[in-house]
């Protein structure tokens, strides 16, 4: 599943192809997604001019003159620019063809992204409840040791609430627990201020790394110019369950946490 480095990936993609372009039409083929495609949204966008491309943790935001366009990947979904016409393969389920003679197209093979239409988007239901990006000042260690206090859940789902923080998906939240030595298994609530603080420290320097290696090519994911992300070559902990620990050479473990499988140290992580 695409994640927030993968989607800023995408955005930084496309953004400079969109912004500033007119619409001249939308072609939808497919508008069973996780949510109907709007019926009216060729009507809606079509002649519009595309003023900025956003992201809001997993969401893209395609602001137009009048309406905003939330994308979101889904499981298998990616965005990426073709000239317009290029006669579309299976899958491929959303055109949204500019003047300029470019064409961005939405493929999904799972169908369980979203293209949906709001005047609103920041108040729309999906997003009115996110907590902070983690690259902002908003998330810190400090806001993670208060919201801990009371939960009792493992750390690793914990940091993974998109109300606490948003992006932190199960890759870059296995590798962030590793780089601050702490256990996944651990009550968020047992966890203290210095570690959080390292934690929000590890969250903030892996994420950003991941961006700028065009995030972690995992399955099929691109981005929105095509090319692959690397951020895969540089994984200590995830999906290398009952290899050898990169640090310490133990054994790495491998747990269910959230039904979702987590990797870890045993010896580096406490």
């Amino acid at each position: 599943m695409p994640e927030l480095p993968e989607v800023e990936t995408t955005r930084r993609g496309i953004a400079p192809h969109l912004e500033g372009q007119r619409v001249s039409r939308v072609i939808v083929r497919d508008r069973r997604l996780r949510w109907p495609i709007p019926e009216d949204l060729d009507v809606r966008l079509s002649g519009q001019r595309i003023v900025l491309v956003e992201r809001r943790a997993k969401y893209l935001l395609i602001n137009a003159e009048v309406g905003t366009l939330i994308s979101h990947l889904g499981m298998s979904g990616n965005l990426r620019l073709v000239e317009a016409g290029l006669p579309a393969a299976k899958h491929e389920h959303v055109d949204i063809e500019l003047e300029s003679g470019l064409a961005l197209r939405y493929t999904d093979p799972r169908r369980f992204g979203a293209m949906l239409w709001s005047l609103d988007p920041l108040n729309h239901e999906l997003l009115v409840r996110l907590g902070p990006e983690p690259l902002t000042d908003l998330f810190d260690g400090d806001r993670l040791f208060q919201l801990s206090r009371n939960r009792s859940m493992a750390v690793k789902p914990f940091i993974m609430d998109n109300a606490v923080v948003v992006g932190v998906g199960n890759i870059y939240a296995t590798e962030a627990l590793f780089a601050a030595g702490i256990d996944p298994r651990r009550e968020a609530r047992g966890i203290s201020r210095a570690r959080y603080l390292k934690l929000a420290i590890e969250i903030k320097r892996i994420l950003a790394a991941a961006i700028e290696r065009g995030g972690t090519t995992l399955r099929d994911f691109i981005g929105g110019d095509g090319q692959p992300g690397y951020f895969q070559q540089e994984l200590f902990v995830y999906g290398r369950g009952y290899e050898a620990c990169k640090v310490c050479g133990s054994e790495l473990r491998e747990v269910k946490l959230g039904q979702r499988a987590s990797v870890f140290c045993p010896r580096c992580q406490t």
